[in-house]
């Protein structure tokens, strides 16, 4: 059954299902305060459907085990093609959905959750193993190689600030490896989702390979708690995160997370400042500030302290902040309400902390989750606006003198997923690199993701990694096998 405008429904076993007991829940926009549509909210009778449609479709014999390699990669590049091939109604549902600008979601999201199939569809015929010679047996005695397989049904749970490009991050490696899934997106944002599910049912998916259910955190711990899912990848906060680790240890399934950061950025006075300015203000706000590796904590040389707050507080205050839908908008609303809620107590701490705000800080319009871009000055490491990820588009700069003080700072920072510097000089650059505990560091640029490169956080920002050949190990398990051939 298509999905209509209003109502939508969950995908199971190749079918388009309400809630087994009928229950429903309304997704809203947020610059609008409008309900946009009634989504199914799954409960525990629907996990399970959902989690046995997945294991029949994963059984040996089914039409997805039996595939070849070639003819899933093919099925794999075919979700990417149709992905491009509706580019614009993808980008309009995210703004609507999510809040963020169409014409962001239309050159970055959607493209890149496109390329992101198209990626990993290569990679379906590369799945190897390897012959190993024995070391402690005479040549020729035994013939030992490796074998990979695919690891089983896969619970995928996606956050909503990147809802279509997250699933497609989960999704496409998953299908490489020859998993089935069951999906489950965020309550505030699940119709890009459902509408990538008629997708992928249209680029011949077999049924119940990609299931995809709707509803809260009740919804994804029953998924999570579920005893026949064999693994458990989850991108959001890392709160949730070691609530999920906690959850697994009973059947002890394999976890994958994407947590959370509070990423530092460094400018020195020898960068290019017209540049540094530009991108660390990008940083920040990009997305309504609602990303995991955000540059929120900036450190700026004192001697150009003073030059580079001027430019981003310049910047800041020239960034239209609107409805995502329409054209002009830099800077669309927070995702809800309750996040709204929770962004601006941030910065009413920072206030009472005793931390200077310098722009921002306040709500735009008497509708919708609007907020002016902030940047606090006169920060210590102890205020919650520096030690906390806020999440939100807030930005809170520390002087500095020389890299040891950044690097004692840090040293207490539990998060790890990105950090950045700017600077003319290559030596300085890639010795602060090598300084930050963190799974990617931007040098003289940042927001550059791509889908052959490997994401991921060191300490508390998760455990594996998102993308390129590296994501794959998340979705796989290695054979040993060993056969005695003689003397």
């Amino acid at each position: 059954m298509t999905n209509s405008p209003e109502e939508r429904r969950m995908l199971i076993g190749g079918q388009w299902v309400e809630a087994a007991d009928g229950a429903t829940f309304e997704t809203v926009d947020p610059a609008t305060e409008k309900v946009l549509a009634t989504v199914p909210w799954a409960r525990g009778a629907d996990v399970d459907r959902a989690v046995r449609a997945a294991r029949e479709a994963f059984e040996p014999g089914s039409a997805w085990r039996k595939m070849p390699p070639s003819a899933r990669g093919r099925i794999i590049h075919k979700i990417g093609d149709l992905i491009l091939e509706h580019r614009d109604e993808l980008a309009l549902l995210e703004s609507k959905d999510n809040g963020k600008p169409v014409s962001f979601a239309g050159f970055a999201d959607v493209p890149m959750a496109a390329d992101t199939f198209h990626y990993m569809s290569g990679w379906a015929t590369k799945i190897e193993g390897n012959t190993i010679p024995m070391s402690s047996a005479s040549p020729g005695r035994f013939l030992s190689f490796t074998q990979r397989e695919p690891l089983g049904v896969v619970a995928q749970i996606v956050p909503w600030n990147y809802p279509l490009l997250m699933a497609a991050w989960k999704l496409a490696p998953a299908l490489a490896a020859g998993c089935t899934i069951v999906l489950k997106p965020a309550e505030q944002t699940p119709l890009t989702a459902l509408r990538l599910g008629e997708l992928i049912q249209e680029a011949g998916v077999p049924d119940g390979v990609v299931n995809i259910i709707t509803g809260d955190g009740s919804t994804g711990a029953a998924l999570v708690a579920h005893p026949d899912v064999n693994k458990v990848a989850f991108t959001g906060s890392t709160e949730v995160g070691k609530e999920i680790i906690r959850a697994s240890a009973d059947n002890v399934k394999k976890v994958t997370l994407e947590l959370g950061g509070k990423s530092p950025n460094v400018v020195y006075a020898d960068a290019d400042l017209e540049k540094a300015i530009a991108k660390s203000a990008e940083a920040i706000f990009f997305n309504q500030g609602e990303t995991c590796f955000a540059g929120s904590r900036l450190y700026v040389e004192r001697s150009v302290h003073d030059e580079v707050v001027a430019g981003l507080k310049a910047a800041a205050e020239q960034i239209t902040v609107g409805a995502g839908t329409e054209p002009t908008t830099v800077m669309g609303p927070l995702v809800s309400a309750e996040h709204f809620d929770r962004v601006m107590e941030y910065v009413e701490s920072g206030v009472a902390e005793g931390a200077t705000l310098c722009t921002g800080g306040r709500r735009v319009g008497d509708k919708g989750y609007f907020m002016a871009p902030t940047i606090f000055t006169d920060t210590k490491p102890h205020m919650r606006i520096v030690a906390e990820e806020i999440f939100g588009p807030v930005l809170v700069v520390l002087p500095f003198d020389s890299l040891d003080e950044i690097v004692a700072i840090e040293k207490d920072n539990p998060y790890g997923l990105a950090a950045g510097v700017f600077t003319r000089d290559i030596d300085k650059a890639f010795h602060t690199a090598s300084a930050m505990q963190a799974g990617t560091v931007f040098v003289n640029t940042w927001n550059t993701v791509d889908a052959a490169l490997p994401f991921g956080g060191y300490k508390q920002s998760g455990w594996g990694r998102e993308l390129g050949h590296a994501v794959l190990e998340n979705y796989l398990e290695t054979k040993s096998i060993i056969a005695e051939l003689g003397r």
